[in-house]
């Protein structure tokens, strides 16, 4: 196809309005424009095709056989494309809102706080993936994620929903009251992170301690890394505000913070979102000002990485 060849949109919009229409005046409102502009239309397309694609009978303007071939071509094509449309588009509406996370994340936030956005919204299907995967997001994948880190992910934009540092906790029947001054003194305990990520083998790393922990690494989803941390299995890298009220508590010892990252994120590709998306996007804007004492989350917050 010469793309080149083919006369402008805006012209061939406006004359198959007309052709449906019969007037240049039922053809202006249905395009929302001034009958005078579909009349300059239409001899714009003339003009381009060198074409008498109409013809003056009385006061009336009719088409001429060539006239009435385009129109019908018009016709079926601008039928074909709106019903694609309208296909795609229907079955992106009815889509399942699809939401990436870890599971620590999922357990300790997310799942507490879904039954509000049901309630809000029951005519949107949920599916919520816990991995420690990054996942891809966009067009028929997922629509978003929760993710932790500095809030700097390509192509992406992003909110801060937990504002969070790292901290290594273990249960006090595990390291009991011994002085740590620096990660190599919990070198000979066993270590968790969760499974899909590296987070505590780097945190050794960063940290000066070579290869692994002496007892061995062991991975797995983080809601069940926080339960197997309060049993005093072994040493747990993890968000502080997952642990927080055990902390207080006393059932964890914080032992080292790192506040070199930012917290959790909600995650969501450049360009317009689909309804779906768009209402958690917005339900979750609504629970982080709840949370800060009722004010709206500045836009601002919202950032291109």
């Amino acid at each position: 196809m010469s793309w080149r060849d083919l006369p402008p949109l805006t012209a061939l919009r406006a004359f198959a309005a007309f052709a449906e229409s019969g007037s240049v005046v039922a053809a202006g409102a249905q395009l929302n424009v001034s009958h005078a502009a579909v009349s300059q239309q239409l001899r714009a397309l003339e003009q381009h095709m060198g074409l008498a694609l109409l013809r003056r009978r009385g006061r009336e303007l009719v088409l001429t056989s060539e006239g009435r071939e385009l129109a019908a071509a018009l016709t079926e094509g601008f039928g074909h494309i709106a019903d694609s449309v309208a296909a795609l588009t229907g079955a992106e509406a009815e889509r399942p809102l699809r939401i990436t996370t870890t599971p620590g994340f999922a357990a300790s936030w997310l799942m507490p706080r879904i039954a509000d956005f049901r309630d809000r919204h029951p005519e949107i299907d949920v599916v919520i993936d816990p991995t420690g995967t990054i996942q891809t997001l966009g067009p028929g994948g997922f629509d978003l994620a929760l993710r932790y880190g500095a809030g700097e992910w390509p192509c992406c934009e992003s909110l801060l929903l937990v504002d969070s540092d790292v901290v290594v906790v273990a249960a006090p029947a595990l390291v009991g009251d011994r002085q740590v001054d620096g990660i190599a003194d919990l070198a000979d305990l066993p270590w968790m992170q969760e499974l899909g990520t590296s987070e505590a083998s780097d945190f050794l790393a960063a940290h000066g301690v070579a290869g692994r922990a002496q007892r061995g690494m062991t991975s797995l989803p983080g809601n069940m890394m926080i339960d197997a941390a309060r049993d005093g299995l072994a040493v747990a890298v993890i968000a502080r505000a997952f642990v927080a009220a055990d902390i207080a508590a006393g059932r964890l010892r914080e032992l080292y913070a790192d506040n070199r990252k930012k917290g959790y994120f909600l995650v969501t590709p450049e360009g317009v979102l689909r309804p779906p998306a768009r209402a958690f996007a917005q339900w979750a804007r609504r629970q982080v000002a709840a949370e800060q004492g009722g004010a709206d989350v500045p836009g601002t917050l919202l950032k291109k990485s």
